[in-house]
């Protein structure tokens, strides 16, 4: 029975990873018109893939989603909006100052703007700047999770919201300096990693199915979409204050 399990969802990650294979052949048979390099080694990593990518699902339906529901009902139970909203916050800032995306487009922000002239090239100029940008970062995923759980509360609707923000973006755009605006929207993307994407939406999910009133389906999900608005306003943000 196990092995059948393992068997099925080993083959439920090769075929999620099929596209990919067939897009890498077809660009390399048809287009560089070469064999693949080092096909051994990419062959063994592909395994890799797909039993990483087949432990890694089956850790979030095992672990992560349940336990960001439980939390969720708890905190209800508990019936105290401030822990629940500190929570959110907590959870969004942390989980996103460690993320390691974040860290690495933090370095090379901070590279790119050194050779740019826009700030000092000493290390200790460099590590600030770059810590600064994850802070204003990890800050506004945990902002964006904190009214996302108030909206599902209050039972805000979503599109107002997200229509507000993005009004947000284009204007402070319209102001913030050309070299920051790059990067405050790739800051939108980085934020969304793996570990705060299954948990977040868990809480979403468990949070809207223990209110009287919201639906799990309507109300339980959209703060990722926060997730992703409020990192490119504080960036720009942050970009106004450092150049």
């Amino acid at each position: 029975m196990i092995i059948k399990l393992i068997i099925k969802k080993l083959k439920s990650a090769a075929a999620d990873l099929l596209p990919i294979v067939l897009v890498i052949a077809f660009f390399q048979i048809f287009v560089i018109k070469q064999p693949l390099p080092q096909a051994g080694d990419v062959f063994f990593g592909a395994l890799l893939v797909v039993a990483g990518l087949t432990l890694f699902v089956q850790g979030l339906e095992m672990g992560l989603f349940p336990v960001g529901e439980a939390m969720a009902h708890a905190l209800v139970r508990k019936g105290s909006v401030f822990w629940l909203l500190f929570f959110a916050f907590a959870l969004g800032f942390s989980t996103t100052v460690a993320e390691p995306a974040l860290i690495a487009i933090a370095r090379e922000a901070a590279d790119i703007a050194a050779q740019g002239g826009l700030i000092d090239p000493d290390r200790k100029v460099l590590a600030r700047y770059a810590f600064g940008l994850r802070m204003s970062v990890a800050f506004s995923v945990g902002l964006a999770i904190l009214i996302g759980v108030l909206r599902i509360i209050r039972g805000w609707p979503i599109h107002y919201l997200i229509i507000s923000g993005y009004i947000g973006v284009m204007l402070i755009t319209m102001i913030a300096p050309e070299e920051i605006v790059g990067i405050a929207y790739d800051a939108g993307g980085v934020t969304t990693s793996t570990i705060t994407v299954p948990l977040v939406a868990a809480i979403g999910v468990g949070l809207s199915s223990s209110i009287k009133g919201r639906s799990p389906l309507v109300d339980g999900f959209g703060l990722i979409a926060f997730a992703s608005l409020l990192p490119m306003i504080f960036v720009m943000g942050y970009g106004l204050l450092i150049f």
